[in-house]
């Protein structure tokens, strides 16, 4: 029997590369994104490598939709293994253009399209006891970066939100993995306007990703040399920090 995924944000970007990545490899990946042509490409293109992809076109920030996904999924095509959560948007801001509505966009989509998975996928997954879920967050949410004072902030969130659920769906059986990319060449991050370090190609996160299933380790960061820069970063002084950042800024092109 084929095991069973859905995955969120899978017009693009990793999203688009893990679902192709994991028909490929014989599961049945339930597609969904906003984009319903996006998802019927994606579709074509993973059966003509022999593998199956099923669109469901959603808006993550609608919640009654992202419920009648889940339940829709799972009764189509039986009980799902797997969840990866991975539908997010990016819109730099800086302080000069500070715009409290971009912050709502990032939050909803970013932050509250996860929990509107979470509260569709979980009974289910609490009541059989097994399954993984994968969230996709971001080393952005580790500390402050140049203009991303939106999307860091609910990519924060989103890691918060993953500590303080893994200890209680451990015990109940269900593994809760958290994602953390640095820079992966994607349309978002085509978006910054300064000097990405240590930038990976898409496929290479979706290795790291698909690599990752059916683990049990909490945390998934890729690129790892990036990642340990960041996480010595949330150690140092606001001031040694601030410096290092200011450096950024001045890498802007």
């Amino acid at each position: 029997m084929k095991r069973r995924a859905w995955i969120t944000g899978a017009s693009s970007g990793i999203g688009r590369a893990v679902a192709l990545r994991l028909a490929r490899d014989g599961w049945l990946v339930a597609a969904s994104a906003r984009d319903g042509d996006a998802m019927r490409t994606l579709a074509d293109e993973a059966r003509e490598a022999a593998g199956a992809v099923e669109p469901w076109p959603l808006d993550v920030t609608d919640a009654d939709a992202t419920v009648r996904a889940a339940a829709g999924i799972e009764t189509t095509h039986g009980a799902l293994d797997l969840v990866i959560f991975n539908a997010g948007t990016h819109k730099p801001m800086g302080a000069a253009d500070f715009d409290p509505q971009i912050v709502r966009t990032l939050l909803d989509v970013n932050l509250m399209g996860v929990a509107n998975g979470l509260a569709a996928v979980l009974p289910g997954f609490l009541r059989r006891r097994s399954g993984q879920i994968m969230v996709v967050a971001s080393l952005a949410g580790y500390r402050g970066l140049p203009t991303a004072a939106a999307y860091g902030a609910s990519k924060a969130g989103l890691i918060n939100m993953a500590e303080a659920l893994r200890p209680e769906l451990a015990r109940q059986g269900v593994t809760l993995t958290l994602v953390n990319p640095g820079f992966v060449r994607t349309p978002l991050t085509d978006l910054n306007t300064f000097e990405m370090p240590f930038l990976m190609e898409v496929e290479a996160a979706a290795d790291r990703i698909v690599a990752a299933i059916g683990s049990r380790r909490f945390e998934v960061v890729f690129p790892r040399r990036f990642a340990w820069l960041l996480k010595v970063a949330r150690c140092l002084p606001y001031a040694v920090y601030f410096a290092i950042v200011g450096r950024l800024r001045g890498n802007e092109r």
